[in-house]
């Protein structure tokens, strides 16, 4: 099964991110044949600043690379370092009625939400279909957010197969419903726009703990019986624990005997332990990063070659010499 990820270079990741869409991913690629690629392209939708870009480019190639994608097992690359794509975008969008742009979900909001209505930001989703398409993907894990972009890729690929025959793959989207909403310290949904993120590559220790320490908890005194089910903590450490170890901390919520201050230094010792290879990963890649773009060349060399396949049936089928 062929499955495709992309990745956003945005900045620090956090623990929302490793267990909602890192943590799958990574799994994938033990049984499935895993393609991950950073799109850099798609952040020029709201990038300024090349510098910075280029930084978060690299940065996102290194952590997840320390948090386990495996370039022996997945085919990882940088999305501008296959341009076949923008030519397959450029072809699609004659398949691509305005009316179906216009009413893309993902649009609509981010111009609500202030960011510049411009022809990039419109032509999102075609792009995105040009990165799957071009693959052959058969499936591609997304958020719920994302489902209609998925379904207007089907479209343009329907289209497309219609005129010309059964050229592309229709994919089909994945979401795990099994991962429920990561709080972050203040209760919401972690996110880095409200502020309240564990970051996964803490600086230190002491720092995980002061961050671990402000997560919001009820003021029920020392010595009582604590409700660990709609706890902010709880929630957290439950994401590394297994049945049994969930059930041993819900007993040592109810005797009383540890107050919340005990519970985030468990938290913190529960993500200082699950990350502490990744962390010699990162040092390592942080002190070589020669060896990353190797990793991202040979990715991408890959996926050119299954790139140019792809476009010699397409570029015949719709005339290009």
């Amino acid at each position: 099964m062929r499955i495709l990820t992309g990745i956003q270079a945005s900045g620090k990741l956090h623990i929302g991110n490793y267990f909602g869409a890192m943590k799958p991913m990574i799994e994938l690629q033990e049984s499935e044949e895993l393609f991950t690629f950073i799109a850099n392209y798609h952040s020029l939708t709201t990038s300024k600043d090349a510098k910075l870009l280029k930084q978060l480019t690299m940065d996102a190639a290194i952590d997840y690379l320390s948090l386990g994608i495996d370039p022996n097992k997945t085919t990882f690359w940088v999305q501008s370092d296959v341009p076949q794509v923008l030519e397959l975008y450029w072809i699609l969008s004659k398949f691509t009625p305005m009316g179906l742009l216009e009413r893309a979900h993902s649009y609509k909001d981010k111009v609500a939400k202030g960011v510049p209505a411009n022809h990039a930001l419109f032509s999102y989703p075609v792009l995105m279909a040009a990165d799957i398409l071009i693959l052959d993907t058969e499936r591609v894990p997304v958020g719920k957010d994302q489902i209609q972009h998925v379904e207007m890729t089907r479209d343009m690929a329907i289209k497309f197969n219609n005129e010309y025959g059964e050229i592309f793959t229709l994919p089909e989207h994945v979401v795990n419903d099994n991962v429920a909403t990561i709080p972050g310290i203040d209760g919401q949904k972690m996110s880095k726009s409200y502020d309240n993120a564990i970051d996964i590559f803490m600086e230190t220790e002491k720092k995980l703990q002061k961050r671990c320490n402000k997560i919001i908890s009820s003021s029920t005194p020392m010595g009582e019986s604590l409700e660990y089910e709609d706890c902010n903590i709880y929630a957290l450490a439950s994401l590394f624990l297994d049945e049994g170890e969930k059930s041993q901390l819900q007993e040592r919520y109810k005797s009383g005997k540890e107050g919340y201050g005990h519970f985030k230094k468990y938290l913190k010792e529960l993500i200082w332990e699950e990350l502490a290879e990744a962390r010699e990963k990162r040092a390592y890649y942080l002190n070589n990063p020669d060896i990353v773009r190797d990793i991202l060349s040979d990715g991408a060399k890959k996926m050119q070659k299954i790139a140019n396949a792809k476009m010699a049936i397409v570029r015949d089928a719709v005339g290009i010499l």
